[in-house]
């Protein structure tokens, strides 16, 4: 059982229905709240008593207690980050929670709305998510089956696991999910990142066949 209920990281609850109608016009855009540590979800709970558009992806996280107890909790994909869309009276507003250090205006909406959406589905599809702090060169792909159908990224390794890097470019961070070998196609071999099959090969090396035993 969760410690504490999940509490609600997106507002409206259709957001993502109506997200690209929320253009950067008329002096409103998307900004990222950059907290005070621990301050995300008082920041989340006053943008929705003032009915202020808002994202703030919230995950589960397993872990043991130091007695050896199995807990849950949910945190912040993006430790000490709130996006929220306004003018600037509605960042005013925020900054006068006493929750805000920082602001960011995001600059390229239509990349930032693609990647925040990209978020949000990878999210839905219940699979474990991995927050990844800074982003890494790779191979883009597009994934052919399996819940991230159609997502498309770049490849990566982490621990022998083979996983689809997906990023918020204007941060420099993302996540990314654990993925099979036969579930990707490449895009392009032009990045100069890790490529596809090298990065098959190392995360799923082939098994050596062993010669006749010396034993006897």
């Amino acid at each position: 059982m969760p410690l504490l209920k999940k509490e609600k990281d997106i507002f409206p609850e259709n957001l993502f229905e109506s997200l690209e109608s929320l253009v950067a016009e008329n002096g409103r855009s998307w900004w990222a709240m950059q907290t005070l540590p621990r301050c995300e979800k008082k920041l989340m709970r006053s943008l929705i008593k003032e009915e202020i558009p808002f994202y703030a992806p919230v995950v589960e996280k397993r872990y043991r207690s130091p007695q050896g107890r199995a807990r849950t909790a949910f945190v912040p994909l993006f430790t000490n980050y709130v996006f929220l869309y306004g003018d600037q009276k509605t960042r005013y507003d925020a900054i006068a929670t006493g929750s805000v250090c920082k602001t960011l205006q995001v600059s390229d909406h239509v990349e930032f709305v693609e990647d925040i959406s990209r978020i949000h589905r990878a999210i839905q599809t219940g699979e474990p998510i991995f927050p990844e702090a800074k982003l890494e060169p790779g191979d883009p792909v597009r994934i052919k089956s399996g819940p991230f159908k159609d997502f498309e990224g770049v490849v990566i390794r982490r621990e022998n696991q083979l996983r689809l890097l997906i990023s918020v470019r204007c941060m420099g961070q993302g996540i990314s999910v654990q993925l099979h070998d036969y579930q990707i196609e490449a895009l392009s071999r032009q990045s100069g990142g890790l490529g596809v099959e090298q990065a098959l090969q190392e995360s799923f090396p082939p098994k050596r066949p062993q010669g006749p035993s010396t034993k006897g």
